[in-house]
């Protein structure tokens, strides 16, 4: 691209930038909470850009002043100095041009949010069901290392061990914009424990994660929920069979994209207080009914995009862990490396910058930065 044409797309940033700091700053602003939030991730996202191309600007101004007395000078130190100025802006330029671009793609209004994050034991039984409990390890060390927080909501334990199925929010910064690439199904070549003849078996576990909806996103008549209460199992002594902690909620609902009303059964037993399981369950129903409901937004975005790397399809094979090799492969990207050990322990960063790296090339392609 050339010089002009992305300063003309920079036009009137600064500006934007400027009136932004004002208004957060407003006590009006400030009193209204949904847009004081909207507007504080513009003044972060605008001063980043608004501090990169200052730099850029002053970059090609130095190259146009060292041109000039390059042209017009005789005096051989001053020569000297315009070169050397010349080289380091001419270097800089395009390491600030490709920062400005990708600053300048349009963000997910998602990424932000917290998530929520099922992992479903697949193909091959109690196997499946040991690896989706590796997952979770996996996920759980990662998300400690980034000081994010997770709260399961809901598991069922496989008969060896794991978990046929887990569900568990995560906390923190920017968490489903950067979790959102381990939606698919994870694929895991071992030989099981269970396994006398020492044979490699192929299992899966799928992996779906979805932006947790915040209240103001769904609207729910709490008046028509159904609520039953049942005993907790589990370990716990006997307080967990004598008090009715567990919460079971049914709630009708109708689909806006079959229109067909459909009744939603949501389990939430995961603490000893009835009313903080509520609360959990009801943000559960929130997640579950904003994921339906803005499905059509995901497919769009999805299509308009053309991006293999994060489209939210929970039915792709992204990922083989091969325990025998010790290798970990990314079939979006081709992505191979022999520390599957280290992998899961939770080291999985460099393979998710290897994902927003590729998402962000073909964002670029798109939009014709």
């Amino acid at each position: 691209m050339s010089e002009n044409t992305l300063l003309s797309r920079l036009d009137g940033i600064e500006a934007r930038f400027e009136e932004v700091s004002t208004l957060i700053t407003d006590p009006q602003v400030i009193s209204d909470m949904k847009r004081y939030v909207r507007l504080t991730k513009e003044y972060k996202d605008l001063e980043r850009l608004t501090q990169a191309t200052r730099r850029y600007t002053s970059f090609l101004n130095d190259i146009e002043e060292s041109k000039e007395i390059l042209e017009t000078e005789t005096d051989a130190d001053m020569r000297a100095m315009a070169r050397e100025q010349l080289d380091e802006a001419s270097a800089k330029v395009p390491q600030l041009e490709e920062e400005i671009k990708l600053l300048l793609i349009p963000a997910d209004p998602e990424d932000a949010k917290n998530a929520i994050v099922e992992i479903r034991g697949g193909t091959g039984g109690d196997e499946a069901a040991l690896f989706a409990g590796d997952l979770f390890k996996m996920y759980s060390k990662y998300c400690e290392s980034k000081g994010w927080t997770i709260a399961v909501t809901n598991f069922n334990e496989g008969t060896a061990g794991g978990f046929k199925e887990i569900v568990f929010a995560v906390s923190g910064e920017n968490v489903y914009g950067t979790l959102k690439y381990e939606s698919g199904v994870h694929r895991v070549q071992r030989v099981p424990a269970t396994e006398t003849q020492g044979r490699v078996h192929t299992s899966a576990a799928t992996v779906a994660v979805l932006p947790e909806a915040e209240e103001f996103d769904v609207e729910i008549n709490e008046g028509e929920i159904k609520w039953d209460t049942f005993r907790s199992g589990g370990a716990g002594g006997q307080n967990v069979n004598k008090v009715e902690s567990g919460v079971r909620l049914r709630y009708m609902w109708k689909n806006p994209n079959t229109g067909v009303t459909e009744e939603i059964l949501i389990e939430c037993t995961e603490t000893r207080d009835q009313p903080k399981n509520k609360e959990r369950a009801l943000s559960r129903l929130r997640t579950f009914i904003y994921d339906k409901e803005h499905q059509k937004y995901v497919d769009d975005i999805a299509a308009r995009r053309k991006t293999m790397v994060s489209t939210g399809d929970r039915s792709a094979k992204i990922r083989t862990y091969n325990y025998p090799q010790g290798r970990i492969t990314d079939h979006r990207i081709n992505y191979t490396i022999y520390n599957l050990q280290a992998f899961m322990d939770g080291d999985i960063q460099d393979c998710i910058d290897h994902l927003i790296v590729a998402e962000n090339a073909e964002k670029l392609k798109e939009t014709e930065l």
